[in-house]
């Protein structure tokens, strides 16, 4: 099937948009936005793949789930639209920039910044139900998602992966940490960031791979 995304992404994944999953999601997502509130906005679905080309990658993020919140979710894992309050895991993102390479506290938590830098922050499951977290999981994103990592992986080598809590973890079992960075540690959440999430200093890490690989350094 034809689907609206960046064409760089979408000439490496036509292979998954044919296979019959995409095509039974499609049309459930399809159905779940006519029913009622569903985030992020529908131009915003691939927004993560749209905003950093597959041979422009230097870092990826993945998070699990979009916000459920109006006005919150704008197609970037932990990203929220400018003005929007920070959610707890943000913020203790931001905490950890600021421990890690001192850093002050950003005014705004739209990431849009760091996308544009080759940082991909993608979501497992790119959709949800208006206040209805995971609304959207067991749907066929994650098998999608899952070929989004596989297929970078394959394509590139010299990429920093950050695997923040056991799913992202299960995400990336299958990076290989050879040819990449993979940096692990709790996941940002107030409820295990004091289990290692806090203090892992995977910012300043992974600009001192990048400097190494001869790649311009991340302005977290």
């Amino acid at each position: 099937m034809n689907v609206r995304i960046a064409p760089e992404w979408q000439k490496l994944l036509q292979p998954e948009f044919d296979k019959p999953y995409f095509e039974e999601l499609a049309e459930f997502v399809r159905a779940e936005y006519a029913k009622g509130p569903v985030y992020p906005a529908a131009g915003n679905i691939f927004r993560a793949l749209d905003k950093c080309k597959p041979y422009e990658v230097k870092v990826v993020i993945i998070g699990q789930d979009p916000y459920h919140g109006e006005g919150q979710a704008n197609g970037l894992c932990f990203s929220v639209n400018d003005g929007v309050p920070f959610p707890p895991s943000l913020r203790n993102i931001f905490k950890e920039i600021a421990a890690d390479l001192g850093k002050p506290i950003p005014t705004s938590g739209n990431l849009d910044r760091w996308a544009e830098q080759g940082v991909l922050l993608l979501n497992a499951t790119l959709t949800v139900r208006a206040h209805e977290a995971a609304s959207h999981a067991g749907h066929g994103w994650e098998k999608f998602t899952d070929a989004v990592v596989a297929t970078l992986s394959e394509l590139r080598s010299g990429v920093v992966y950050m695997l923040w809590g056991a799913y992202a973890q299960r995400k990336g079992a299958t990076i290989d940490s050879s040819r990449n960075l993979v940096l692990k540690c709790a996941h940002p959440s107030p409820l295990s960031a004091h289990n290692g999430f806090f203090g892992c200093r995977h910012f300043s890490q992974a600009n001192a791979y990048l400097a190494e690989q001869g790649v311009k350094e991340i302005d977290w």
